[in-house]
């Protein structure tokens, strides 16, 4: 008898309670197919906390932020999937991320502002017009419910009811429209029942993490993998490098395909990569979609990195840019 999805899983996310991984994993829960019952949440310490939990089962699937759109990726979670050999993402969950700036009631003196390094950084313009100190915090969940009498926190609206807490300003973040996906983690023994659901479903557009670790290393490697993927036009979306531990200039790549392992396409280039002597690994696979939006048509130039140049600049314009 094959595996099945629980009816009401254990699901473990990055606490406390009120943090934007919490909002997913319950977003998750909630959605049509995800779950046939009620779930139970539970909050975790750290990243590591949550990938563990997964891995020696007390928790049927971990739900972790992967990429913001403003900041990036978040690399303990990406490092946590490569350097498990038991748990693979089968799906994924974007949130639209604003931050609101929370008070203690009678708060006094403020001196500081508190947030996660990623909530911090998005919201660089609210916290140099306070003029304030920045106390990093493990989540801006943390932030909000550790707020003392002097410090402003940032965090998800959630959080003023949460914590007992006064609005002191909202949307406070740089960017607006800023998106954040998370993945959901389960054992890898157990990952055809959740992908099976998808497939019994109709689900036909699949997204695919692969790592990907070169025996050889020197000039035309990266080249030789991008043009792999080239060669049998499976398309992708985005390429990632993590050094490997202790291992001075060898890297792993992780990239982000748009298909699934199992068609025609991405056998071909799985199976050039391992001629060629790479070593691979699946570290995710799940239905496309519910990720970053795709964009069609030419780039805003507004959010081209500052100082870029293109083939219309003039020729000074290009020597400043390129340093050539």
């Amino acid at each position: 008898m094959g595996v099945t999805v629980p009816p009401a899983p254990r699901i473990a996310y990055l606490g406390p309670e009120g943090t934007f991984t919490h909002q997913a994993a319950l977003d998750w829960a909630r959605r049509d197919g995800a779950a046939d019952g009620p779930a139970s949440a539970e909050p975790l310490r750290t990243v590591t906390d949550v990938h563990d939990a997964v891995a020696a089962g007390t928790a049927d699937v971990g739900v972790v932020a992967v990429e913001s759109s403003v900041e990036g990726y978040v690399v303990p979670s990406l490092d946590a999937l490569l350097s498990s050999a038991d748990v693979v993402a089968v799906d994924e969950i974007a949130l639209d991320v604003s931050f609101d700036a929370f008070v203690r009631p009678g708060h006094g003196e403020l001196t500081v502002v508190s947030a996660h390094p990623h909530g911090l950084a998005q919201c660089t313009g609210f916290v140099a017009g306070s003029g304030l100190a920045t106390a990093p915090a493990s989540s801006n969940a943390a932030a909000c419910r550790d707020a003392g009498p002097g410090t402003i926190a940032l965090g998800p609206t959630i959080c003023g009811e949460l914590y007992g807490l006064d609005t002191y300003a909202r949307a406070v973040e740089d960017v607006r429209g800023g998106r954040t996906r998370f993945l959901v983690l389960t054992r890898r023994g157990v990952a055809d029942a959740y992908l099976g659901r998808a497939r019994a479903a109709g689900e036909t557009d699949w997204k695919t993490m692969l790592a990907i670790t070169p025996s050889v290393t020197g000039p035309g490697v990266l080249a030789r993998i991008t043009a792999a993927f080239g060669d049998r036009k499976v398309n992708m979306s985005s390429l990632v490098t993590r050094p490997l531990k202790a291992q001075e200039s060898r890297y792993v790549f992780v990239v982000t395909l748009d298909d699934a392992p199992w068609s025609p396409g991405v056998r071909d280039v799985l199976g050039d990569l391992l001629a060629a002597g790479d070593a691979l690994k699946t570290l995710g696979l799940f239905p496309a979609g519910a990720g970053f939006r795709t964009l069609d048509g030419v780039l805003d130039p507004d959010h081209v990195p500052v100082g870029s140049v293109s083939a219309d600049d003039a020729s000074d314009a290009l020597a400043r840019g390129l340093l050539w």
